[in-house]
């Protein structure tokens, strides 16, 4: 048998230049994958730090953004929620709203998501609802989006000026009433109000104050974004608990007044039963407008500043604003209901005279409240419609130039003259159309249920599904789908009563 000789020196020569070798390839390959993880950096800090970035400077925190949320959903639904609770009674109408706020808690968190895509952290922004839907839906769905959007926007819109002019009507007829009693007269315009609601003859309409509260919005609206207003929503938000927390003082203090708890656990009596179901299907899409906020919420997200990330950051002022709104919408409808029993008026403060410079206090709050609230819905309409303008008419002068003003005490105004010729006719629009239907339940329960199912569930849940590539019929899926499904239904119901009300009440 034969062996093969190596000199040792000769043997581990060759491990060493092997060794080297396999080291030189090693530092080849870790040099490549250095260069590929630059570019990807470079290219999601140009995603992330694009042009919208160098543009905007964006100083929201969590608590900005709930002063927007609470701003947005504490204003004219809380009014009706006692009459909701009056219509389904003690063991309904809790859970219903408990339902409605994790709705709303589920499809907030879900919208959170989509302010990125395709990542929800690093992705190109989405700064505001439409723009999400049509990076993860199309284009097809981006104008029926588009509509119901808008139309919901114009819809609070209207809302808010036949709540504020209610408001300020009740002041006004309180004040006339504390005056003509101090003459010796014996009209007493407030009980007058009471006893015959808010179609009563003794009582002068509702369009003075239409009118004086579009007005105050037209300058208003003048504001040019929502990066401008935060101080506008600090302040809302600050009314909003102001007159919540009256009204729930003056429930408390009528069921202790009273030494009972009115009311029953189904609810208000009516003649049929036919009458019972409208009632109810219109609670239900009142409740739907009191809750949500997705339609505005990614252009609030929008404000926020990075680190951290902003959909964390919403995510936080979405638990917050929603634990705060539905602690007062179940204060205020709990005690309200408690208070007046089967006689709950639709607007609550309407059914409270005494004291009555609590009462005045309480509705001057709503209306300082709906002030910011209108703006909040207003703004995106705005900036849709300018920024259409701009790009359509780059080198008009009309659109595009900005005078600057200089006020005596406030700093120079940069003025736009089709800026200020659009929304003042936006918001004499809305005026208008408040003039023409002010019902006030029926008008918030159609908005609740047009506003609910496609904007609040289909389309955070179909952006949902489509960024986190859901596959169909999996587990997660179904539970999505079958979320959506329930949700149509109680929308759909909402819409039918509420139609049948506004009928009822043209014809009457």
């Amino acid at each position: 048998m034969y062996y093969l000789y190596i000199k040792p020196s000769t043997y581990f020569r060759r491990v060493a230049l092997r060794v080297l070798y396999y080291l030189q390839i090693f530092r080849g390959c870790l040099r490549i994958y250095r260069s590929e993880m630059e570019v990807q950096r470079s290219l999601e800090q140009e995603k992330t730090s694009g042009k919208d970035d160098v543009d905007v400077i964006r100083t929201g925190t969590v608590w900005t953004a709930v002063a927007h949320i609470i701003s947005a959903v504490i204003g004219a639904g809380v009014l009706s929620l006692a009459w909701c609770m009056a219509q389904l009674g003690w063991i309904a109408g809790p859970i219903a709203m408990l339902c409605f706020a994790f709705v709303t808690f589920i499809s907030s968190f879900l919208i959170c998501d989509c302010y990125r895509s395709p990542d929800p952290i690093t992705g190109t922004r989405n700064p505001s609802y439409i723009d999400a839907v049509r990076v993860n839906l199309g284009k097809k769905w981006t104008w029926v989006c588009g509509l119901l959007q808008y139309v919901s926007f114009c819809g609070t819109g209207i809302a808010y000026v036949i709540t504020s002019a209610t408001s300020m009507r009740l002041v006004s007829y309180i004040c006339r009433s504390r005056l003509l009693t101090s003459l010796n007269l014996e009209i007493q315009i407030s009980n007058c109000y009471h006893k015959g609601g808010e179609k009563a003859h003794c009582q002068t309409g509702m369009t003075i104050f239409m009118l004086i509260f579009g007005i105050v919005q037209i300058a208003t609206s003048q504001i040019p974004d929502f990066h401008n207003m935060a101080w506008l929503s600090v302040v809302a938000a600050l009314m909003s608990f102001c007159y919540a927390t009256i009204g729930l003082g003056l429930g408390f203090s009528n069921v202790i007044e009273n030494k009972s708890i009115k009311g029953s656990i189904v609810g208000i009596p009516t003649r049929s039963s036919a009458q019972k179901i409208w009632l109810v299907f219109q609670a239900l899409g009142d409740i739907a407008f009191a809750y949500p906020y997705s339609i505005i919420l990614l252009e609030i997200q929008d404000t926020l500043k990075s680190p951290p990330p902003e959909n964390r950051t919403m995510k936080k002022a979405s638990i917050t604003a929603i634990v705060i709104t539905t602690f007062f919408y179940l204060c205020c409808s709990c005690f309200g209901y408690a208070a007046f029993g089967n006689n709950t008026p639709g607007n609550l403060l309407t059914g409270f005279n005494e004291p009555f410079w609590l009462v005045d206090f309480a509705n001057a709050c709503i209306v300082l409240h709906l002030v910011g609230g209108y703006q909040v819905y207003s703004q995106p309409v705005f900036a849709f419609v300018e920024k259409w303008a701009t790009q359509k008419y780059p080198e008009n002068r009309f659109v595009n130039k900005f005078y600057a003003i200089k006020l005596p005490v406030l700093p120079a105004l940069q003025l736009n003259l089709f800026r200020l010729c659009f929304r003042t006719l936006y918001v004499m629009s809305t005026t208008a159309i408040a003039m023409a239907f002010p019902y006030f339940n029926q008008v918030l329960g159609i908005l609740g249920a047009l506003n609910f199912w496609p904007l609040t569930i289909y389309f955070p849940v179909e952006m949902y599904i489509v960024q986190k590539q859901i596959g169909a019929w999996s587990r997660k899926w179904l539970l999505l789908k079958g979320f959506s499904m329930i949700c149509l239904i109680v929308s759909l119901l909402g819409l039918i009563g509420s139609i049948e009300g506004i009928i009822s009440a043209k014809l009457a």
